[in-house]
């Protein structure tokens, strides 16, 4: 089949690009302005217990509330450990464990520094660095100790 030719089609037929271009830019400026640059909110961990059961809370003492750095001495003698935080002496891990909780709960930046005695067992002192951790402290350190 033939197209007949009309005087039409000797007439050359210009596209312009110009509105199509603005169009363009629109839709840029548009998607740039309703576009949101907030950084994407995660879920965040909650406190709570996996267990199934409700656990006390550990009370801190107002001496304890209000530290510039949790100090943590674990000794050695006979055999056993004995904990001591800023001066108080706990004698099971659980106990340090809820007041570390406890404490990290009120302020999780204090740096909190580890002084071993050198007869501490290396298990001991893994345990006691990962108790602090799991609490939620961001900065444990331990103390050295300088031989002369």
């Amino acid at each position: 089949m033939r197209v007949p030719l009309s005087r039409q089609s000797n007439r050359r037929i210009d596209v312009t690009m110009t509105p199509m271009i603005d169009i363009v830019f629109l839709l840029l400026i548009f998607f740039l302005c309703t576009a949101s640059f907030q950084i994407v909110e995660k879920v965040l961990p909650t406190p709570l217990s996996t267990s199934g059961t409700a656990e006390l809370p550990q009370e801190i003492e107002p001496e304890l509330a209000e530290l510039e750095e949790v100090v943590i001495q674990l000794r050695w003698t006979a055999g056993q450990p004995t904990w001591v935080i800023n001066e108080r002496v706990y004698a099971s891990i659980d106990d340090v464990r809820q007041t570390l909780t406890a404490l990290a709960g009120l302020q999780a930046d204090l740096p909190v520094i580890l002084d071993v005695a050198d007869e501490a067992p290396l298990g001991a002192v893994v345990d006691l660095y990962d108790i602090c951790r799991l609490a939620g402290f961001e900065k444990v350190q331990f103390a050295a100790s300088i031989k002369v």
